[in-house]
């Protein structure tokens, strides 16, 4: 690094296979908004989610076509939503298990895991690391820096829950994606907002995503 250079640190976003994947893009766009850098590993089950819930392939050799017309739609699908630039983005694949992100020595502020479904909270729980995700989750872990694990599925059982305890006991912040009502959403991406919202909030990073409680009953009804 030469002298008077910052040293990128960026946010690694994991997007595992659970229904969601408007949650991660909203959480991509503000921490891109927020002039933040992110790494984005996207696993091998997500993409599969993400053909179904958008239409989108998302493929290693064209990420970035890919990413852009993702993040560009909003949550009811509709394309040319929201301008974006990926330029501070980084990807990463989700079986490149030499990857930065592998690595503690790879510098990072933390992890978000949107969505986060059951299989990847049981593998990053028992440390199995068995792709980019788990090992970057396990790293931010073990290395002490925030991760933020937006678990998406319901019922839940024990099992998922013991794991929830045990990431909760590690350090991370279990965020269930529970959209809210009293921010006065009138459209399902407020409610998407809202959870993304949350996760920026466990890590730190501002943003302007939702209307905050301000102890006024009935403040979320009415209009700006």
């Amino acid at each position: 690094m030469n002298a008077g250079e910052t040293e990128r640190r960026p946010w690694i976003v994991g997007v595992s296979g659970a229904s969601g994947t408007p949650y991660a893009a909203a959480v991509l766009r503000a921490l891109l908004a927020a002039g933040e850098s992110v790494d984005l590993v996207v696993s091998r089950a997500s993409r599969l989610t993400l053909l179904d819930e958008t239409g989108i392939s998302f493929r290693d050799a064209h990420w970035q076509d890919d990413l852009r017309e993702w993040l560009s739609r909003g949550a009811d699908g509709k394309p040319d939503t929201f301008a974006v630039d990926v330029d501070d983005v980084r990807h990463w694949s989700a079986g490149d298990l030499a990857a930065g992100p592998s690595s503690g020595s790879y510098p990072a502020k933390g992890m978000l895991i949107v969505p986060a479904s059951t299989a990847c909270v049981a593998g990053v729980a028992l440390g199995l690391s068995k792709d980019l995700l788990q090992r970057a989750a396990s790293v931010t872990l073990k290395e002490r820096r925030r991760l933020v694990v937006a678990v998406r599925e319901t019922p839940l059982n024990g099992q998922t829950l013991r794991h929830l305890v045990t990431l909760d006991d590690a350090g991370a912040t279990v965020l269930p994606a529970s959209p809210a009502f009293y921010a006065g959403a009138t459209h399902i991406q407020d409610l998407v907002d809202f959870v993304a919202g949350r996760v920026l909030d466990a890590a730190g990073v501002g943003h302007t995503l939702y209307r905050r409680w301000e102890g006024e009953l009935g403040g979320g009804s009415r209009t700006t």
